[in-house]
């Protein structure tokens, strides 16, 4: 049996609404350390994501985090994936899509996220990776 994603996913997932402001999702991040949030519509809909870099970014062009919405600054079009989806199939998708972030779902809605350091950090805690096809490549083999 595949090991589903649910099974590194972050829970519960936090996620800000398009019209809240860089300010209250600065605040969010920084209370609850997270790295990026998604981004819902009225219908909760996902329609992005907004990592720390997209504030620091924000920051740097000198815009006023009290005036800017998240619908102004987030990546559009986030990948997301069923909480059943394997944890193989989700880091292919990862790499094929050249994302960090994912968004896991199931029929009510968003349930948990995951980052590319969730594959890190489940890589060093099983050491070898074993069992989930995310094992180190076999070392060189030595010449004649």
């Amino acid at each position: 049996m595949k090991t589903p994603i649910s099974s590194m996913m972050t829970s519960p997932a936090y996620s800000v609404g398009m019209d809240d402001t860089l300010e209250a999702i600065e605040t969010l991040m920084t209370r609850r350390r997270l790295s990026w949030v998604p981004v819902v519509g009225p219908d909760e809909a996902i329609i992005g994501v907004i990592a720390l870099s997209d504030l620091l970014q924000s920051k740097v062009l000198k815009n006023d985090p009290a005036e800017v919405a998240a619908w102004q600054i987030c990546r559009y079009k986030p990948l997301s994936v069923g909480a059943d989806t394997s944890v193989v199939d989700v880091a292919r998708l990862m790499v094929e899509h050249k994302v960090h972030h994912v968004v896991v779902t199931r029929a009510e809605g968003i349930v948990g996220v995951v980052s590319a350091l969730d594959f890190v950090r489940r890589f060093t805690l099983e050491g070898d990776g074993a069992g989930d096809g995310c094992a180190a490549p076999p070392p060189p083999k030595a010449g004649p």
